[in-house]
């Protein structure tokens, strides 16, 4: 991996862009469907899965006479987004008419925002890899353009000899999160779409499932001679319908770019389809511009004010930032890097780590970090739950981590412990209990399986007293099974190196 102007490229398009002196500069056009109950401008539900056409009604039909109705719940999500972003929130926006003909389009036109967006500026905050997988990486605000709220159009399913509409989609509320061009590689348009999904659904806007299109994306991608401020001639790609897909299409088509330059021909605005099973793309039209689309005020439609006690509302609502959390729980709790990354990609499993803290303490935060990045989540893989779902509750883990500090238990011990709590919700020390777990080692028994080890192996004795501290472990492992797993490892060390000294 080699860098450009700080940023991460892959080393076969860097050597281009450098032998060439060019960068790339790219854009991102990201759709995200609000979840809501309801449509945007009906009362017909939302939804993925129902059998084709049935979530319609007159206005999505578009029947004469009907008319849009606007969904207030749509406007408190894009309103929190902003917020989430650190948009301007504006205090009116308005509605407009996108116009174009199309089969997904009832109406043939879509109800969009064009010159009075509610949601101005902002930035999404995203991380490169860093130099090891377990160091923070450099982190940078790509700035945004605006957010606007539109309907989503119905679907096109294309069979062999006939392409059929279902209209369940259309009327979906829709955000479009346009980022101003300042991501440089594929690497940061990656990160960035990561970082905006773990965003959305931190705070409940959408489950940002692109497999179900609650999440697309459409790459516009340039390049330009580094020291360049005006922008090259852009492409852009569709039907980019996974993160990893975005960043294939945009390593593609800068290196496509890169090659008709090199041959001596000239870019070509245009729109491409992205094939990610294949890896090509190819032209699929012209690039329209705004005046293509007639866009005008919608006549059925008011503007929209948002007062200061709306905008407070919605702030009362929304969570705390994925890196901001991060950052607080290495700073506050301690957690190393590699712990907080899974933690709090995920805000039920950050929300249940502080959820056992408050029980167990802030002392403990490192040990129950470890038993939920390792041993819960294993778990609940094996059984394939959700963690709503599992018996394991949060008292439980800071009554097992409060048994092994005391001593009562070993942490091998409590291995089996977990594992049988997670399975019938029965409390860890009524685990121990009836299954007789308890370490009740008494200190003449610990001895004498300590004196049995050491007489039992002269060579890790012998390498111990020659200086090298390792060879202690040889002969824990004895005294451990001698005991049944029970007896207490900092007692047996301790009693072992006083023997040894002897």
């Amino acid at each position: 991996m080699f860098h450009i102007m700080g940023y991460s490229l892959p080393a076969t398009h860097y050597s281009l862009l450098q032998k060439m002196n060019y960068e790339a500069v790219i854009g991102l056009e990201v759709h995200v469907q609000v979840k809501t109950a309801s449509k945007i401008f009906t009362r017909v539900g939302q939804g993925y899965g129902f059998d084709e056409n049935t979530l319609t009604d007159p206005v999505v039909l578009a029947l004469p006479g009907a008319l849009p109705v606007m969904n207030k719940a749509a406007l408190d999500a894009i309103i929190k987004a902003g917020l989430m972003l650190d948009c301007e929130i504006a205090e009116v926006c308005k509605w407009d008419r996108k116009n174009y003909f199309y089969p997904d389009s009832t109406k043939n036109y879509q109800i969009s925002q064009f010159d009075q967006p509610i949601c101005n500026g902002g930035y999404v905050e995203i991380e490169l890899p860093g130099e090891a997988r377990n160091i923070m990486g450099e982190h940078k605000k790509i700035p945004l353009t605006r957010i606007h709220l539109e309907e989503d159009v119905g679907k096109l399913n294309h069979g062999t000899n006939e392409s059929l509409v279902d209209y369940n989609r259309a009327g979906t509320p829709l955000m479009e999160i346009v980022s101003d061009p300042a991501l440089q590689s594929a690497e940061e348009a990656y990160a960035y779409l990561t970082t905006l999904r773990t965003t959305m659904v931190y705070a409940g806007i959408s489950d940002c499932d692109m497999e179900k299109g609650q999440m697309r994306c459409d790459a516009n991608i340039s390049i330009r001679p580094v020291g360049q401020e005006e922008l090259g001639v852009k492409v852009e790609l569709k039907n980019l319908n996974s993160i990893s897909y975005v960043r294939d299409g945009i390593n593609h088509e800068i290196k496509r770019q890169m090659s008709v330059l090199k041959k001596g021909g000239i870019i070509v605005q245009e729109t491409r389809d992205f094939d990610g099973i294949t890896g090509t793309s190819q032209s699929l039209r012209t690039k329209e511009d705004a005046h293509d689309y007639r866009y005008f005020p919608d006549p059925d439609l008011m503007p929209v004010r948002v007062d200061r006690e709306w905008k407070e509302r919605i702030a009362a609502e929304c969570p705390e930032r994925p890196f901001d959390k991060q950052r607080r729980f290495m700073e506050e709790y301690d957690l190393p890097y590699t712990i907080t990354s899974v933690l709090v990609p995920d805000r039920d499993l950050s929300d249940w780590f502080e959820a056992v803290v408050a029980i167990a303490g802030k002392a403990q935060a490192q040990a129950v970090g470890n038993w939920i990045a390792n041993d819960l989540l294993r778990e609940l893989s094996a059984a394939q739950i959700e963690l709503a779902d599992s018996k394991l509750m949060p008292a439980h883990l800071a009554e097992l981590v409060g048994l092994i500090k005391a001593g009562t238990i070993t942490k091998q011990i409590a291995r089996e412990v977990f594992a049988e709590t997670f399975g019938s919700g029965e409390t860890p020390t009524a685990v121990v209990e009836r299954k007789g777990l308890k370490d009740d080692t008494n200190s003449y028994e610990l001895e004498q399986w300590c004196r049995d080890a050491i007489a039992g192996n002269e060579k890790a004795r012998e390498q111990f007293l020659a200086g090298k501290d390792g060879a202690i472990n040889a002969l824990k492992g004895p005294v451990m099974k001698a005991s049944r797993g029970k007896a207490n490892p900092k007692l047996v060390d301790e009693t072992l190196r006083r023997l040894l000294a002897e």
